[in-house]
């Protein structure tokens, strides 16, 4: 009898052997990355803890570069495509040529994180999460109007092809209307140091009487910035949207920087990505995650680290 049982409990042990080795391993997760530029250092942080969130849990991602190229952005969303990616971390180039790429990913069943800046098509999305960017502007404005209680002639560096940059601006038009301000000058950067220079240049022989100028992100404030050094016009306050340690470091130098508002790359990656995994589990998920904007100053910087992200 005991012979019996012994062999009955070892062909007990050895299936259980058998069971656990057959035990099918969890097969790694691919993500595809795609943003605007990653020249911009909020894009660079942002694409950095993407990364290390998706690859603490054992996944891949994989990131491409558009270069500000919209064509360029869809082209490689089709590779990615072909790559058989279980999802994509998107941010467009422009909110409406991004549509082609959108379509072919729903044809493939591959679910859309939107960060940053939103689609035009948001119904193509299956979640998005970027900055309270309607805020950011605002609280430049409000700013603005603390500082200059009788307005006067600014000027507006923008980036049209993006939602979040038009929707700053929007935020920031609430908050100065009706304060004496007109704006007489709107230049469009695409969100870039260069060419925000270049606009800035111009604009100062078009219109030397402006006394402040509002961009819509940092790399673009700064491009304004060195233009302005550049004509000794140090009269002139100058907004950014971003929080970068370039910006804060000026602000903190107490010259005509006059703020920015801050957003964190760090804080939507790590939204971004716990959506990610949430689709990809079919658990419950938020669709639209906006993450808190606020006003550094020169009357707060020393509240903040300067050079780091927040």
């Amino acid at each position: 009898m005991k012979k019996i049982m012994t062999i009955f409990l070892l062909a007990l042990l050895a299936a259980g052997v058998l069971f656990t080795g057959c035990k099918e391993e969890k097969k790694p997760s691919t993500f595809g990355f795609t943003c605007f530029w990653l020249g911009s250092p909020f894009f660079t942080v942002l694409e950095q803890t993407i990364r290390e969130e998706v690859e603490k849990n054992g996944d891949r991602l994989i990131t491409v570069d558009p270069d500000r190229d919209p064509q360029k952005q869809v082209s490689q969303i089709e590779n990615l495509i072909v790559q058989k990616i279980d999802a994509i971390f998107l941010s467009p180039v422009d909110m409406e040529a991004i549509h082609p790429a959108l379509v072919s990913l729903n044809k493939a069943k591959i679910p859309v994180i939107n960060i940053d800046s939103e689609v035009r098509d948001i119904d193509l999305v299956a979640a998005y999460v970027g900055s309270d960017n309607y805020n950011a502007g605002y609280v430049c404005g409000v700013d603005m109007v603390k500082r200059f209680h009788n307005g006067g002639p600014i000027a507006v560096i923008n980036s049209q092809a993006r939602i979040a940059s038009r929707t700053r601006i929007e935020g920031f038009m609430e908050a100065i209307a009706g304060k004496g301000f007109t704006i007489v000058y709107v230049g469009d950067a695409t969100g870039g140091f260069s060419v925000a220079q270049h606009r800035t240049e111009e604009m100062l022989k078009s219109n030397p009487e402006v006394i402040a100028i509002m961009a819509a992100n940092d790399p673009a404030a700064l491009g304004a910035l060195a233009a302005c050094k550049a004509a000794n016009r140090a009269n002139i306050l100058i907004y950014g949207v971003n929080g970068t340690p370039e910006a804060k470091a000026e602000i903190a130098e107490g010259g005509q920087f006059a703020g920015t508002s801050v957003q964190s790359p760090i804080s939507i990656a790590k939204e971004s990505v716990a959506i990610a995994y949430k689709i990809l589990n079919k658990q419950p998920y938020e669709k639209r995650v906006l993450v808190r904007t606020f006003m550094i100053n020169q009357e707060n910087i020393g509240d903040y680290d300067i050079d780091s992200w927040q």
